[in-house]
Order: structure tokens, then C-alpha cells, then sequence
């Protein structure tokens, strides 16, 4: 370390070139308010690269389980978490005056849609709201939750600022987008760059500083809108291409084409083509919401944003196209209607070999079924139970079922939502008079069956 990181950029706050010396020196201390998908990861990738942390959650729970050494999250070891807790790298706390002891403040809490598909950033309207009052002088607040441009300068900063403390002087406030993917052992937290954008050049340098210190490498960018408007894009760009090969999928059925055949051909073009996958609907916490908070957003400069949302019709459409696939299948094959009948669907995580129900369009499949009169059960290996989603009241609680020879006899057709490693497919296939593979699994495993219907 020379001279000049030590001394840092030219501050024009002496608050913030004392921060950035702590942040250098490894002795600041970092709090993250939201421990879930987003936040513990943080937590881990920040503990590792040797900062002391403080965690926020209001979830009792959770902040109990962690201060005992325990993880909820599975691709999260507990042991990782038990080292931490015991040589006093990290505690999990409920009271947020505590958060007048820590240096730099990064928020990682939800940002879901309302019932009427509009933002609702009651999390992080809540979250300032609580920061607020335990603000000081010299501190660095980071919001890492997805949202669309604007949401830091015009609603979280004047929430700050009404401590008596201004951003840019007293305290510094910045934007960096959170590109978790839960289950990636390949790209975790520390090894993905981050974007920032800051309310003014001091929270830019004091940002980059502090994510250079635990990541790959930073991006900054001109603003905190430019940083905010970044993950909306990456998102959407996902979500539309999605939505290209769903609808592909749904013209190649029509013309007796196997779309994935088309797609695996079309994957060996070595330049202009990025293969995306059809899917029974689009799940997570990101892809699923994120285009609505753009096209919202939009709405106020009078800019019609109608390729994204198409894109998001097509998408919340696949659920139901799967549905019907499956009653006419079984209408043709064994003169059974979806009424009274018993349905197997494997996998409730939104993706594969992870825990994570937000958003899964297996929520929305077990509802539509159940909407047609079928009788359905589900199994998942690494999901016990369907959590509480706010979306799907009535479905929280249910269990999943073990896949007994036994079990699977009783059966009409199973439903493959979610490709989790691990399953015996072999089994579902040799018990169950009709499949409905969403995911290409059966291709994949080199099964071949009359049974199996793509979908």
C-alpha cells in the first residue's frame, strides 16, 4: 500500500477522507440491513476480506439463528457463519440504534411489486426511516436494492437529510446494484464487479474504495441514476430474451419443431447468437419484477415501453400454456380431464439445486391446477415446506412428498417445473402414465419415452 492510497483521492469533505483511511486500513466497521439472498452473501464476502460486520434484520428469527452459527440459506455453509460469530467478525442485530456504530451502511432489503404490478419500496422507505435517526456525521449509506432511477436521490436522501444531516458533507450516499446469483459456486459475491454510482464525487471514491476492498474490481459511473439504471438493464435484457424463446417455443410446438433441438443447433454459431432457454415462466426476486419498475418509471416521462412490456405478457402467460398443454395431453392420452386429477410437480425452487420459492412460477402452477379441480402434490429436496408468499396465501405449509415407488403409482402425470440435480427422474418416468418436462431434463439424462411430452 503507498502513500497515496493511504491519503486517498482529493476529498473535498475532511469526514470523507477520514473515512476512506479506515476503509483502507481495514478498520472500518460495515453494517448490511436485510439478511436474506442478498444481504447474508454480502455479509460473508465482507467478513472474509477481514471488516467487521453488523447485521440488521427485523426478522427475530433469522438474527437468532445467525448469532448461534446457524444459516438458512444452503449454498451458505453454517460453519462459514459459526467462524465469523466466534472470532467477533460478525453479530446479527433487531435494533438499529446500532447502526450509530458502524461506518458504512449497505442496504439489501426487497423491492417487490403491489398487488396492481406498481413499485413498492415500503422496505427501503422503512429502512431510511430507521437509519435516520442514528445517522452521524462521517458515515457512508449504499442501497444495493433493485429499483428504477431516481429511487436513491429523490426518496431515500431527503428521508436522510431530515436528520439535519446532508448528503455530500455530513454523510455520503450511494448506489451500488446488488448481481447475486443464489447457487452460482462460480460467481459469488467477491468475484462479481460491482457498479456504483454516488451522490457526488466524495461518495464515489469512498464507495469504490470500500467494494474494492471485498470484490473483483468496481465500475463507477457518472451518477447514481446511470448505477440504478444498469441492473434495470441487465434484468430486462434477461426477461426479454426469455420471452423471445418462450415464444419461439410456442410457434416451433405449433409446426412440430423441438425448439430446444433448434436452440442447441443455433449454440454453435460461435459469434452473434447467445443461447437463452424456454421455461414454464420466469422466477426469482430480479427478472419477474424488474422490467415493471422500468416501465413505471417510464410512465412519468411519457415513454411507451412497449417491447418490455410484451416481453412481460409472454412471460406471465407460460404458466397458463403449460397448464392447458397438460389437460390436453392428458384428455389425448388417457381420456382424463385436469378435474379430479392427481398431479406431481417436481420443484418449487424458481431454478435449479437452490432454496429460493420468490417469485417461482411453480407457486403459480400449483394454483392454476388447483383453479381446474386437479389434486396436486409436490416434491422439492432442498424445500420442505411452500414459505408464506403473499401472492399464494393459501398455499403456505404444504410439504413435500417423498418419492416412494409407492407414492408415485398414485399419480396421473408429472409436471417438471424446476430440473433440481439429484432427482430420480428415472423413477418419476417408470411410475407415472404421462410426463410434462418443462425443462428438457429427460433429453438431457438421454431418456426416451412415449411418456414424455415437452413443454
Amino acid at each position: 500500500m503507498d502513500n497515496r492510497e493511504v491519503s486517498g483521492p482529493k476529498l473535498k469533505s475532511a469526514a470523507a477522507d477520514m473515512l476512506y483511511r479506515r476503509i483502507v486500513a481495514r478498520e472500518a466497521s460495515i453494517g448490511v440491513v436485510g439478511l436474506g439472498y442478498v444481504g447474508l452473501p454480502l455479509v460473508v464476502a465482507i467478513a472474509r476480506s477481514g471488516f467487521a460486520v453488523t447485521g440488521f434484520d427485523s426478522d427475530p428469527e433469522k438474527v437468532a439463528a445467525l448469532n448461534a452459527g446457524r444459516s438458512y440459506i444452503r449454498h451458505i455453509p453454517a460453519t462459514t457463519i459459526a467462524e465469523f460469530v466466534s472470532e467477533r467478525r460478525f453479530r446479527a442485530e433487531t435494533d438499529f440504534t446500532a447502526i450509530h456504530s458502524v461506518d458504512a451502511i449497505l442496504i439489501c432489503v426487497p423491492t417487490p411489486l403491489t398487488r396492481q404490478r406498481e413499485p413498492d419500496l415500503s422496505f427501503v422507505v422503512r429502512t431510511s426511516e430507521a437509519i435516520a435517526p442514528h445517522l452521524k456525521r462521517g458515515q457512508l449509506i449504499v442501497l444495493e436494492s433493485t429499483t428504477y432511477p431516481g429511487t436513491t436521490g429523490e426518496i431515500m436522501k431527503p428521508i436522510l437529510e431530515a436528520s439535519g444531516l446532508k448528503s455530500g458533507k455530513d454523510f455520503f450516499l450511494a448506489y451500488s446494484p446488488e448481481r447475486e446469483d443464489p447457487g452460482n459456486a462460480e460467481f459469488h459475491t467477491a468475484r462479481i464487479p460491482k457498479v456504483v454510482g454516488g451522490d457526488g464525487p466524495d461518495a464515489l471514491a469512498l464507495t469504490c474504495a470500500l467494494y474494492d476492498r471485498f470484490v473483483v474490481g468496481t465500475v463507477p459511473v457518472s451518477s447514481v441514476g446511470s448505477a440504478e439504471a444498469v441492473k434495470l438493464t441487465e434484468n430486462i435484457f434477461r426477461a426479454v430474451n426469455i420471452a423471445l424463446v418462450n415464444e419461439l417455443k410456442l410457434v416451433f410446438d405449433a409446426m412440430g419443431i423441438d425448439v430446444w433441438e433448434v436452440i442447441e443447433a443455433a449454440r454453435t454459431k460461435p459469434f452473434g447468437y447467445m443461447p437463452f432457454y424456454p421455461g414454464p415462466g420466469l422466477g426469482g426476486h430480479c427478472i419477474p419484477i424488474d422490467p415493471f419498475y422500468l416501465t413505471w418509471k417510464a410512465r412519468e416521462y411519457g415513454v411507451a415501453t412497449r417491447f418490455i412490456e410484451l416481453a412481460g405478457e409472454v412471460n406471465t402467460a407460460m404458466p397458463a400454456h403449460i397448464v392447458e398443454g397438460l389437460a390436453r395431453a392428458l384428455s389425448s392420452r388417457s381420456a382424463k380431464s385436469l378435474e379430479r386429477a392427481n398431479i406431481l410437480l417436481l420443484g418449487l425452487a424458481y431454478k435449479k439445486n437452490i432454496d429460493d420459492a420468490r417469485e417461482s412460477p411453480s407457486l403459480k402452477l400449483m394454483e392454476l391446477l388447483e383453479s381446474r379441480g386437479a389434486r396436486v402434490a409436490y416434491h422439492d429436496p432442498f424445500i420442505a415446506n411452500i414459505p408464506r408468499v403473499r401472492e399464494y396465501p393459501g398455499l403456505a405449509g404444504r410439504r413435500s412428498i417423498a418419492l416412494d415407488a409407492s407414492a408415485l403409482r398414485g399419480f396421473d402425470a408429472a409436471l417438471i417445473a424446476t430440473d433440481h440435480d439429484g432427482v430420480d427422474y428415472g423413477a418419476v418416468l417408470d411410475a407415472c402414465p404421462l410426463v410434462l418436462d418443462t425443462r428438457n431434463i429427460y433429453a438431457r439424462l438421454g431418456f426416451v419415452s412415449p411418456k414424455i411430452i415437452k413443454a
